[in-house]
């Protein structure tokens, strides 16, 4: 490894929104065999070529290799399940999902965005990883919105915009990280919360979020959206977006390091929910999205 720090250069990688996918393919045996890649691409029209990832250390490293083709499987965003499955070790991950197999001989998975069945074209050695080259002999795509990943999380697009018409008041808030700080402000009542603002008549979520982020005075970039949920009791939708901040000081409010002991203002237990699920989050560097109400809920995240 040369002097670059290896976390923060794979937090630096994280930035970049991807799709996430399940690439197949089958043994010199037949047996079928599968893993979670975000490192997909396109590469060439003519001929039609694609390229994904494989670390060195993958188990399935010397059957992909030598493997006679592939396929990319492009999920869909209500595959979370079929991503975090062939992201985990497993004695056989195709024994719960519908597949079938594609015109060149890999596995083909039921209900994905797109997929694409490649004969293996070349194979590129690079560092820790091998290039698998495919050559794309068939595919096939559908309207199905297509699951994302960035920062550790799965982005779901169309479900987070289904979330956010379902009530009156829309308020959008911001996580915003430094350093493994969070910028809390005053909440009138004597406490303190993230920065909130509900969506004005005129406004958007994304206006709203920029204003936010703009009054704070920092050099803060919007980031993907963090938790969504729904306050039964006040009959409002939140929407928190987690953003970084570079260097300043912020215009109100302060930075408050991640730990449990510095809570005890928080004085909305949603809020509060969310911070110590940031903190354990931040940690492991893994995070997910919330979906649910102010009590209960489900965060989605690969594991």
């Amino acid at each position: 490894m040369t002097g670059l720090d290896p976390r923060a250069l794979r937090t630096a990688f994280g930035t970049f929104i991807t799709g996430v996918t399940v690439v197949t393919a089958r043994t010199k045996s037949g047996a079928p065999l599968g893993f979670t890649a975000n490192s997909f691409t396109s590469v060439s029209l003519d001929p039609p070529l694609v390229l994904v990832c494989l670390a060195n250390t993958s188990q399935n490293y010397g059957s992909l290799v030598n493997a006679a083709g592939f396929a990319v499987n492009v999920l869909a965003e209500t595959q979370v399940t079929v991503s975090n499955t062939f992201a985990r070790p497993s004695d056989d991950r195709f024994a719960h999902i519908a597949w079938s197999d594609g015109p060149y001989g890999a596995p083909i998975i039921d209900g994905v965005s797109a997929w694409f069945d490649c004969k293996m074209y070349r194979v590129i050695d690079a560092g820790d990883h091998a290039i698998l080259l495919g050559e794309v002999k068939a595919f096939d795509s559908t309207t199905a919105p297509g699951l994302g990943y960035a920062r550790g999380a799965y982005v779901m697009p169309s479900a987070a915009t289904a979330a956010m018409t379902t009530q009156s008041d829309l308020v959008v808030s911001v996580l915003i990280e430094r350093d493994g700080h969070v910028l809390l402000v005053g909440d009138g009542v004597g406490g303190v919360t993230l920065p909130e603002s509900v969506v004005g008549k005129d406004e958007t979520v994304s206006s709203t979020l920029q204003r936010l982020l703009s009054e704070t005075k920092l050099s803060a970039e919007p980031g993907f959206i963090y938790s969504v949920y729904e306050d039964t009791a006040r009959r409002r939708q939140h929407l928190c977006f987690l953003c970084q901040a570079a260097n300043g000081t912020p215009a109100k409010g302060a930075f408050v390091p991640l730990s449990a002991g510095c809570w005890d203002d928080v004085t909305d237990p949603a809020t509060l929910t969310l911070l110590e699920r940031f903190t354990a989050e931040a940690k492991v560097g893994s995070f997910g999205i919330y979906y649910g109400n102010q009590n209960s809920g489900e965060v989605r995240a690969i594991v």
